[in-house]
């Protein structure tokens, strides 16, 4: 499901904009610090609550006014969704009129995924990347995903604050445990659900050949209530909870080796789109669902041959595009559908 529709108010550096996109590819091209990059966040906000630049909202509230709005309205005509950040109020969501308790509920109305110059962090950084990675398509795939991930995350809160407290930890943990070992069972069918995706995708964009291992954050040995009771006495001296899946991690390896110590940073760009693009496969062959990608300078850091393998991989998919460029152009793309330029805040159509 597309954006048909963009309305932004005081997103960084855009004071106003209000575009018509196309369900194929949509260009916004000019200068660096021109806005184009701001608008893919602009979406991303519709789709995930936030940006995919920073953790703190606030900053993307235009220097000078005190909240952000943005509003898009579906290809179908049938959906629309609106976010609002308040510097002083904090933030407020509604799908088709309706306030929402949370705003990860908005992927389900606006789907979309990003790739950007930074991608290569989801290789060369720690496991939080990764999970938030992987949570993404678990929580398309079981539907159940969402409320459990926010159940556990109260246990494992309630733990902790026993914890600090020195007080005896055991009644939290039956609810922790229980909702632990489910969400650590979907993520490990995701993981293996994309395996043929994933294999096909690396050799598609010629990336090493990679292995893709769920590591579940606590022993494979043992249950998560044994790891609790293994774990308890350091827990209570770090005062926090060491096993579970919030400690999970997705291993990647190439030749048995961590991706992240043998690939550069061009592979390791190429590597993580591929990541992306196998989840996107995943999602289209299981439920149907086609997200909008975002893809902010693609052809950054990659050469004429791999940038060529990854356009041809992207085109199968068939999903919506909306793409910047500092040129009028799409290096390695084909002709954009609809074309915006972006100078100083400002976007008006070409």
């Amino acid at each position: 499901m597309g954006f048909a529709e963009l309305r932004v108010q005081n997103v960084r550096c855009i004071e106003s904009a209000e575009l018509a996109l196309h369900s194929g590819c949509t260009l916004f091209w000019g200068g660096n610090g021109a806005g184009k990059t701001s608008l893919l966040e602009a979406l991303y906000l519709l789709g995930r609550g936030r940006s995919f630049r920073t953790r703190r909202s606030e900053q993307l509230i235009r220097r000078g006014a005190d909240c952000l709005t943005v509003f898009s309205r579906s290809e179908t005509g049938r959906e629309y969704a609106g976010v609002e950040f308040d510097r002083y109020q904090g933030s407020q969501a509604k799908v088709n009129g309706t306030n929402l308790g949370s705003l990860a509920e908005l992927t389900l109305t606006f789907p979309v995924q990003v790739i950007d110059p930074d991608i290569h962090k989801l290789v060369e950084e720690g496991g939080r990347r990764r999970r938030r990675w992987l949570d993404w398509i678990v929580f398309h795939v079981e539907p159940r995903f969402g409320d459990w991930w926010v159940r556990y995350g109260r246990a494992l809160r309630q733990r902790n604050a026993a914890l600090k407290g020195c007080a005896d930890t055991r009644p939290w943990e039956v609810g922790l445990v229980d909702l632990g070992e489910r969400i650590s069972e979907a993520r490990q069918a995701a993981v293996e659900a994309l395996q043929p995706h994933w294999r096909q995708v690396i050799a598609a964009v010629s990336c090493p050949e990679a292995d893709l291992h769920y590591a579940r954050g606590w022993s494979s040995q043992r249950s998560l209530q044994e790891a609790l009771d293994g774990s308890r006495k350091q827990d209570q001296l770090r005062q926090t909870t060491q096993a579970g899946p919030h400690r999970a991690d997705v291993l990647i390896h190439v030749s048995g080796r961590p991706a992240r110590d043998v690939l550069s940073r061009g592979q390791q760009k190429l590597m993580a789109a591929a990541l992306t693009l196998a989840q996107l496969r995943l999602l289209r062959d299981t439920s149907g669902v086609l997200p909008a990608l975002l893809l902010d300078d693609p052809a950054a850091e990659l050469d004429a041959e791999h940038l060529a393998a990854f356009v041809q991989e992207i085109s199968r998919l068939g999903c919506q595009l909306i793409v910047t460029s500092l040129q009028p152009e799409i290096p390695g793309f084909r002709i954009p559908d609809r074309v915006f330029h972006v100078e100083q805040g400002k976007v008006s159509p070409v």
